[in-house]
């Protein structure tokens, strides 16, 4: 986790996602989607649900919608397990890229049928499935639109900006841009504090540069998703200092 600044965002990411946000899902009954490693299923339920989707490139992620489409229900263990952070920011876009594009193939399937799926999952499982899966990728694409209108109106003050964004919006919006990354920010601060990673409280702070990778990553997910869905982009393992030396 401290080969690099990418490694620190990794840690604290991942610390907000299996530390609060999936328990978080658990307790609210919504779907959750699950992670790469340390899952545990019964058998005869895999096979009765289908297994894994081989088109899908996040088919854990949609297994997991899978379970609660089915019915069925899924716990969040009180554990940890260790998994490289990703050291290079090429390799890490490729990777976060293939993730938010899987992300967006797992709603498009499950919303096929929404009306059935609003039945099984209920009104408030069913919000939360389609913020996360969904929105999770999609506003990660909007945030780049408004970081370069922001620029736009920081270099210039061009009148076209002023006319999209006139009092009200352009004060509500002000607000968002506070209080929203505010929170965001302190999210990040809660999980390295709740996980002992003191050590990493700079690099917490200086997470919105992570969200401009976010950015960068999900707009390729959203291109590749229209023009090769199901190309699947290896991720490069083994590359830290920990594991010079090693392949996975």
């Amino acid at each position: 986790s401290r080969d690099n600044i990418l490694t620190e965002w990794f840690t604290a990411d991942y610390g907000i996602w299996f530390g609060f946000l999936l328990p978080g899902m658990m307790v609210s009954r919504a779907p959750i989607p699950l992670g790469g490693t340390s899952n545990h299923f019964k058998r005869d339920v895999l096979d009765q649900i289908g297994a894994w989707d081989p088109f899908n490139v996040t088919e854990d992620a949609d297994l997991g919608v899978r379970i609660a489409d089915s019915g069925y229900r899924t716990a969040v263990l009180d554990s940890v397990t260790l998994e490289e952070a990703n050291v290079d920011a090429i390799n890490w876009v490729r990777q976060r890229s293939r993730w938010y594009k899987g992300y967006l193939q797992t709603w498009l399937v499950h919303m096929r049928h929404p009306v059935r799926l609003w039945r099984i999952l209920g009104a408030m499982a069913w919000l939360r499935f389609t913020l996360l899966i969904a929105g999770t990728p999609l506003i990660a694409c909007v945030n780049m639109l408004f970081w370069l209108i922001m620029l736009l109106w920081i270099a210039g003050q061009p009148p076209v900006v002023a006319e999209l964004f006139p009092g009200p919006i352009y004060y509500l919006s002000l607000l968002s841009l506070i209080f929203g990354n505010g929170a965001v920010i302190y999210m990040n601060l809660i999980a390295i504090r709740e996980n002992g990673r003191s050590d990493l409280v700079v690099s917490a702070l200086l997470v919105p540069a992570y969200w401009v990778l976010m950015s960068v990553a999900a707009i390729k997910g959203v291109w590749q998703i229209l023009v090769n869905p199901s190309y699947w982009e290896k991720t490069f393992h083994g590359l830290s200092e920990s594991n010079k030396g090693t392949s996975k």
